[in-house]
């Protein structure tokens, strides 16, 4: 058996129905696939492992050219609109634990979040050593609150607050909440093998800013992502 750290997880699949091709799509002269694949090779060791979980041949084909070879095409059954991230990970796993190669952690690198710093993960990294946590996952402040702008239908077709009490006059005055960003996961995997659909117990945030937590899953993200990047271009 080899035991290694980190197991970077790239997981790119084909024929995304939100905004077609967006992992090949040019992104300020760069395919998109690409700011993940260079991210992980800037922080990644002898002791870690890079995997691309792609079915998409010009996804598997920019990979070689980073000299990452993808050790499977990803299957089809895992390829489609209703396949889970959480099987997609587990394919990953099983496939090197099949092979005697097991990691202490996972990290999961969604390609629609470009604009991450390595700082960033070295944050992560820092909070997980300390914390001994299950998962800790980058996030951002979220606008809508369940404190104040966030309802739910009742039985008699009504909008009522998602939280009922206590009730907040301002908006300024609600608790903080956050939303994951989709940009970096750092997992036990012990901990992932013994839980479904990231149900952990012990979560950890670390918070990137607005500009930084790009999602890109339409359209409307992709000229944000444009946006942000160009304005930082300007000021760099």
């Amino acid at each position: 058996m080899i035991f290694k750290r980190y197991l970077f997880i790239i997981p790119a699949r084909k024929n995304s129905k939100g905004l077609p091709g967006k992992n090949v799509k040019l992104l300020g002269g760069k395919k998109l696939i690409s700011y993940s694949i260079e991210f992980a090779l800037n922080i990644c060791t002898s002791d870690d492992v890079i995997c691309i979980s792609s079915n998409d041949d010009e996804v598997i084909d920019i990979a070689k050219q980073y000299d990452l070879n993808p050790p499977f095409i990803r299957p089809e059954y895992l390829s489609s609109d209703s396949s889970t991230t959480f099987d997609v990970i587990k394919h990953a796993l099983d496939f090197y634990s099949k092979r005697g190669i097991e990691f202490s952690h996972f990290v999961l690198l969604q390609p629609t979040s470009p604009f991450r710093l390595v700082s960033d993960f070295r944050g992560i990294e820092k909070i997980s050593n300390e914390s001994n946590a299950d998962m800790v996952v980058s996030v951002k402040i979220a606008k809508e609150s369940p404190y104040f702008t966030i309802f739910k239908e009742n039985e008699n077709g009504d909008l009522e607050r998602f939280v009922t009490s206590p009730i907040y006059p301002n908006r300024q005055d609600c608790p903080l909440v956050y939303t994951y960003n989709g940009s970096i996961y750092l997992i036990k995997t012990n901990s992932f093998s013994q839980t479904q659909n990231f149900a952990f117990k012990r979560i950890k945030k670390f918070i990137m800013p607005e500009e930084r937590s790009i999602d890109i899953d339409y359209q409307s993200d992709w000229v944000l992502a444009e946006y942000f990047l160009n304005k930082n271009n300007e000021n760099s």
